[in-house]
């Protein structure tokens, strides 16, 4: 019987007009939008398929916190009318199918290379071009470089001594193996209480022997009530999809939320609680709409926190534990905002532990388990929801070097800063695609990745007809940019929390507050007013070198 041959990789060509580095959502849409103005790309990333944080986040309970029918491409109709949900928050495998659905339909393959890393990526002033390298060898001289990494690609390990001595299995969410996990009979240890422990804990506890969660902040969750998609909700989708994907963008975070215009602290109490109830049983991250003033005026903020650390209060039956799990060092909202199956109501199991690590902090990774304020655990696993290096991580370890010789992790040393999240001076023709300063993470993610690949290939089509091949920000705008961030997020609640949104999850990142939450609408508007004048704040030339719009 003849053996299996593994299919030879397509060549990779050593000229090209733009490298795309990323193959999930943001670079599906990217590559596609190159082939419709003409210019040829190819996309690297370092897994074996599409599908971006779909592709590596298999973890058990894996789900998107924003509603199926609004976490989809709206550029294509054909797309939107014949994809069909199976629930009203999709899971993890459904949404890599569905990126995979778009693969096929859109023939991007033939453009991508898979499990090839991009290990360094160096613009020549001379040549006007990128020289970008991969790990398999790769050497492709490029006008234009689009990042297209995601803002939760850079999964972080914590740095505990004695992790290699275990001598069980250990594992990350954010890198889950892709056989699945059987946790059958065994003891488990979870760090971490954030989005993905949120999700899995509940998972892994009706699995597992024993599970043992080590929490060093609780977090606020919400409900999804999640469920079957109903035939006549996605239909109503399907029928107003072009009106209501113009009222998201124009919205603040880019979901139909509803929101309900009217202040918390000048509600009267019972028609205050009242809303809050109905929020919370319809469920999703959309509780934060019941009131319009939640993230900036913390008297406000205090009700809701208030209400929900109440619901904790009721589904968890041991009151320590409750209270253990009911956030207190934050407002609600100003660290991204958890949506469960059952999480809370996951500790009232026999079979359930929850250590607070914020006094007593794990010490170690031991053979047989972990050390914890003295105390040893024996785990036959242990599980770590640690999270990422967000925003900045997954760029700052590629190896990319501007004009000048200026490295990409050295300009960002006391944070991240871009011009609309989009560029950042010093390295012309490279754009982010979700960048710090952008909307991007506290926004529904399709909604903002359709905004700038949609920018960014106008922005290239621009320079093409005009025979341009070069655009940089100017530093000033950039400086007036990265200030208008920082100076709206301190109108707001958010920089109270000692977040992954300021890099507080990895130690001896720059506590800078990287996203833009001026809202998804208004950043629009900015964006496309700075194209349709020109290109404001930007520098752009042709081969020969003269400027030919600036300031």
């Amino acid at each position: 019987m003849p053996q299996a041959t593994e299919t030879p990789r397509a060549a990779v060509p050593q000229e090209i007009d733009v490298v795309v580095v990323g193959a999930g959502f943001g670079g599906m849409y990217m590559l596609h939008c190159l082939r419709g103005i003409g210019l040829s790309a190819i996309v690297f990333d370092t897994a074996a398929g599409v599908g971006g944080t779909w592709y590596w986040n298999r973890y058990p309970g894996a789900r998107c916190d924003v509603e199926s029918m609004q976490y989809s491409y709206s550029f294509s109709e054909q797309l939107q009318q014949e994809w069909q949900w199976s629930e009203v928050f999709a899971g993890q495998p459904e949404i890599l199918r569905y990126a995979n659905h778009v693969a096929d339909r859109l023939d991007l393959r033939r453009d991508m290379r898979f499990e090839t890393r991009v290990s360094a990526a160096e613009f020549d002033a001379a040549t006007r071009r990128w020289t970008v390298r991969t790990d398999r060898g790769d050497v492709v001289r490029a006008t234009y470089c689009v990042m297209a990494t995601g803002c939760l690609s850079a999964a972080r390990m914590p740095d505990l001594p004695g992790l290699a001595s275990f001598k069980g299995n250990t594992y990350h969410t954010g890198h889950w193996p892709h056989q699945g996990v059987d946790f059958s009979g065994l003891r488990v240890g979870v760090v971490g209480t954030g989005s993905s422990a949120i999700q899995s804990i509940p998972v892994i506890a009706a699995q597992a022997a024993h599970v043992t969660v080590f929490q060093r902040t609780p977090n606020f969750s919400i409900p999804s009530r999640n469920g079957p998609m109903p035939d006549a909700y996605a239909q109503s989708w399907k029928d107003d999809y072009t009106a209501r994907r113009a009222e998201a963008r124009a919205s603040r975070n880019g979901i139909l939320a509803y929101p309900n215009d009217q202040p918390a602290i000048d509600t009267a109490e019972p028609e205050r609680t009242a809303i809050y109830e109905q929020r919370w049983e319809s469920g999703g991250t959309t509780f934060m709409a019941a009131f319009n003033d939640l993230i900036f005026n913390q008297a406000s903020n205090d009700t809701a926190a208030e209400f929900v650390r109440g619901k904790i209060r009721q589904m968890v039956k041991d009151p320590a534990r409750a209270e253990l799990l009911a956030p207190s060092s934050h407002p609600i909202g100003t660290k991204r905002i958890c949506v469960d199956t059952d999480y809370y109501l996951s500790y009232n199991r026999p079979n359930v532990d929850l250590i607070d690590v914020r006094g007593a902090p794990i010490e170690a990774v031991t053979p047989d388990g972990l050390r914890v304020g003295g105390k040893d655990y024996a785990f036959d696993a242990i599980v770590f929801a640690t999270g990422f290096d967000a925003m900045t991580g997954a760029l700052t370890r590629m190896g990319i070097v501007g004009r000048a010789g200026q490295a990409l992790a050295d300009k960002w040393q006391a944070g991240p800063r871009t011009y609309l999240g989009l560029m950042t001076a010093g390295f012309p023709n490279m754009f982010m695609i979700t960048g710090p300063g952008s909307p991007s993470v506290l926004s529904n993610m399709m909604v903002s990745i359709e905004q700038h690949v949609d920018w960014i290939s106008d922005c290239l089509a621009h320079l093409t007809e005009r025979r341009l091949d070069r655009i940089e920000p100017i530093l000033a705008a950039e400086d007036e940019w990265v200030q208008h961030v920082n100076d709206v997020a301190y109108t707001t609640l958010y920089p109270q929390a000692a977040s992954w949104y300021m890099g507080a999850n990895i130690p001896g990142k720059p506590r800078v507050f990287m996203p833009y939450i001026g809202g998804v609408g208004a950043y629009r508007k900015k964006c496309d007013d700075i194209a349709a004048n020109g290109y404001d704040g930007f520098m752009l030339s042709g081969p020969a070198g003269v400027a030919i719009a600036a300031e």
